[in-house]
């Protein structure tokens, strides 16, 4: 009995450093940390989504404001809060791109607004919308790091996938590369355009002669 018991004991130790070498406790490791940075992006996309029908309320209430950059906001915001966002999301590479251009496009928006904003006094002595401003800008920053972290866990990960020997326990435990953000893609997405206000100012009145 006591044989078996230290035959059974060194199969285990041995399958235990056998299942470390190949790289098993790292996947889990590596998979835990791609899981919680995921949550931190979604967290601060999140928050973004909160501070928007503060901002719009505050805008709507300028007079003539340009409702065109008003409604973008608001439809996009619309469009990203629609995606159901599932752990099946970030595993996914269609719906994960179809996440990211949503995003993308109520960051274009929002950038737009904040833009237009400059040319109206009354907004830019408006405490309360400056007070908004600063927030959606200092959560934009949060979104930038957030996904940073997160597009280097996923390619921590995928790296180890694919890797000798770790990739035979990756088939073995079926660990699978991992869709990723597309950076240039959202990069594109995200650049407000140049708008120059001089334009629309009325052309000064020739001098007589």
């Amino acid at each position: 009995m006591t044989m078996k018991r230290s035959a059974l004991a060194a199969l285990t130790l041995a399958a235990t450093l056998s299942l470390s070498g190949c790289g098993y406790n790292q996947f889990q490791s590596l998979d835990e940390q791609v899981n919680a940075n995921w949550a931190e992006v979604l967290s601060q996309y999140q928050r973004r989504a909160d501070l928007i029908p503060n901002v719009v309320n505050t805008v709507k209430g300028e007079a003539n404001f340009e409702q065109e950059t008003l409604t973008r906001v608001v439809e996009a915001r619309a469009k990203a809060t629609s995606i159901q966002v599932t752990p099946e999301l970030a595993r996914d590479p269609e719906a994960l791109k179809q996440f990211q251009a949503a995003q993308g496009e109520l960051s274009g928006a929002l950038s737009r607004l904040l833009m237009v904003s400059e040319n109206y006094p009354n907004l830019k002595a408006n405490q309360g919308f400056q007070d908004l401003r600063v927030q959606l800008e200092g959560t934009e920053n949060r979104i930038t790091v957030a996904r940073g972290r997160y597009i280097k866990s996923v390619q921590d990960y995928n790296v180890l996938t694919r890797s000798f020997p770790q990739n035979l326990t990756a088939m073995l435990f079926g660990y699978k590369p991992k869709p990723n953000f597309q950076v240039q893609n959202e990069a594109a997405i995200t650049t407000a355009p140049t708008v120059n206000f001089d334009t629309a100012k009325p052309a000064a009145p020739a001098a007589s002669k």
